[in-house]
């Protein structure tokens, strides 16, 4: 007798009772041979807002293309997304982090209130890739997430540039070195079409980590998003979401401790952005794993760095793809004893038995180091901590010659503040730039800080002075830089009592992040301090009043509140 998959649906599909329920479906195109069928969502963040998720509507049908020939009732519904590189450096930006959650709780409302009975979350950028893993955490129903994939880069005078290029354009040229029609050059060919940014960030970072986590298909990761590659693996998500419903595999089956642990090795190994601290962390809350900052920091000191992407090398996702991709990246590691190879996938296999289906790294490639040869022999993702971070902060290294940086303060309180400055040459080397109030309730939504590094690295100061701040940085930021400081100022976190002039010092190698300030002194200036008050109204204020800490992900469920 073949087994029934309705886990959910069935309460609809059957008995007089359930009429009313089954005449809706009927106008859309159920049928009397489908209510015996499994019902799931293809979960589609297509929007025509940014070129990560323009094409992401042909992907959903993809996907559901491959669901109803393996035998279930897909359905296509959408969700929000909003394109960082459009809100950075503008208001806007704190609507980024929360949009996570906003696309989170929509997926997970509409499979908990169609009562699906299974998923395929399919997004393209930054927030609502982790915003589909952590709806698929809570959804508790077989799930799988397909990326949109990667665009291709940008060309001018026949070398590549992508946005990243554009950011640090304006630097340039507000210090002179190139002018307004060079940069209208860059600007205008940095994006050539569909997919999300191309280097190693936060997109690029996310489906590799995705991907060793084992919740999508192996060599989606690396997909171009204008590819028949993409296509077909978007097909094949609806195949195997089935699969996953027949042998009864749940997400908390695939999202193990071991798991994570391939997916924060994949992303040292390849150079990742810091926000996959952030929505790692973020994606364990929700599953439930007992995950720590300690145990990135573990990983961390064993694990290499070797993959020569921008936003501190030379190639980008587009590259990776063309000599083996994320899967081959994994096999090497996997040989190499970096990895768990008995961890569940999406393919019903473990990460061992996928891996020997897949290619080796192609012969001759400049990409990915050897082992013996990497770039660092710890990966770049520190976590530090210490009188100015006690719950920790997190500092990305690559490409970092400057390992510690000693220098006085330059206090602000908002982005646009130290952006006049450091455009009016207030910030000189060797100074050390605080932005606060910007953490998750102080921004509120901790917006990313890309502009403003962008332009630090367009005018030569990316290693000569030190950027902190209790918000974050895109995936796209280089150079000497601290986010993630917490406790935050807005919770009377250390960072709201630094003054103009205070020393701090930035030491990599120790994984210190200090000011010179006695305990004495840190207590009477706290006399008397209140925090500012809270955002009030629509997303902003419910979020400033319900998300917690960096150091946690920034939730906003209440598993873990401090």
């Amino acid at each position: 007798m073949k087994k029934d998959l309705r886990i959910n649906s069935k309460v609809f599909s059957e008995g007089a009772k359930r009429a009313p329920n089954r005449a809706m479906l009927r106008a859309v195109g159920v049928t009397d041979e489908d209510f015996e069928k499994p019902m799931v969502g293809i979960a589609s963040t297509w929007s025509e807002v940014t070129p990560c998720n323009i094409h992401i509507d042909k992907l959903a049908i993809a996907a559901k293309k491959g669901a109803e020939e393996a035998g279930a009732v897909p359905m296509i519904f959408n969700t929000i997304t909003i394109a960082d590189g459009i809100s950075m450096g503008t208001e806007g930006m704190r609507y980024s982090l929360p949009s996570r959650d906003v696309i989170a709780d929509s997926i997970e409302t509409v499979v908990g209130g169609e009562s699906l009975d299974g998923l395929v979350a399919i997004g393209g950028c930054d927030k609502n890739m982790p915003g589909c893993m952590i709806a698929i955490a809570n959804s508790e129903v077989p799930s799988i997430f397909a990326y949109g994939g990667t665009i291709a880069a940008g060309k001018l005078d026949g070398k590549p540039i992508d946005l990243v290029s554009v950011f640090e354009g304006v630097g340039q040229l507000n210090s002179g070195t190139i002018d307004e029609e060079r940069l209208r050059q860059i600007e205008c060919h940095a994006c050539p079409g569909a997919g999300s940014c191309g280097g190693m960030y936060t997109a690029n970072t996310m489906s590799s980590a995705i991907e060793a986590m084992g919740m999508s298909l192996p060599g989606s990761a690396s997909n171009p998003a204008v590819s028949a590659d993409k296509q077909a693996d978007c097909e094949a998500a609806g195949h195997a979401l089935y699969n996953l419903m027949e042998k009864g595999i749940y997400p908390k089956d695939i999202m193990t401790k071991e798991a994570f642990e391939n997916a924060i090795t994949v992303v040292m190994v390849l150079g990742g952005s810091t926000n996959a601290v952030l929505h790692l962390r973020a994606i364990d809350q929700a599953i439930e794993v007992d995950l720590t900052m300690d145990d990135f920091d573990r990983i961390q000191k064993k694990t290499p760095h070797l993959a020569d992407l921008r936003p501190s090398g030379k190639y980008v996702m587009e590259d990776l793809h063309r000599i083996g991709g994320v899967q081959a990246v994994m096999k090497m590691l996997l040989e190499a004893g970096y990895l768990h190879g008995d961890c569940m996938t999406v393919t019903g296999k473990t990460v061992a038995e996928n891996l020997k289906e897949a290619p080796d790294l192609a012969e001759g490639q400049e990409i990915i180091m050897p082992i013996e040869k990497a770039f660092s022999k710890e990966g770049p993702l520190v976590i530090l901590k210490g009188n100015l971070a006690p719950r920790g902060a997190v500092a990305k290294m690559s490409g970092v010659s400057v390992k510690k940086h000693t220098g006085p303060a330059r206090v602000f309180n908002t982005e646009a503040e130290a952006t006049e400055a450091v455009m009016n040459d207030e910030v000189k080397e060797g100074d050390v730039l605080v932005i606060r109030h910007v953490g998750p309730k102080g921004g509120p939504g901790m917006p990313e800080m890309l502009s403003i590094s962008g332009i630090l690295v367009g005018k030569g100061l990316g290693e000569k002075v030190a950027l902190l701040t209790d918000g974050r940085f895109s995936g796209g930021t280089h150079g000497l830089v601290i986010g993630h400081i917490a406790p935050e100022a807005q919770d009377g976190g250390p960072i709201a009592f630094i003054q103009n002039d205070d020393e701090i010092t930035v030491d990599a190698v120790k994984q210190e992040l200090t000011v010179a300030i006695s305990e004495e002194e840190f207590e009477r200036r706290q006399q008397g301090w209140t925090a500012p008050p809270l955002h009030k109204k629509g997303v902003l204020g419910k979020y400033a009043h319900n998300v917690s800490c960096a150091s946690v992900g920034a939730v906003t469920d209440y598993l873990n509140r401090l």
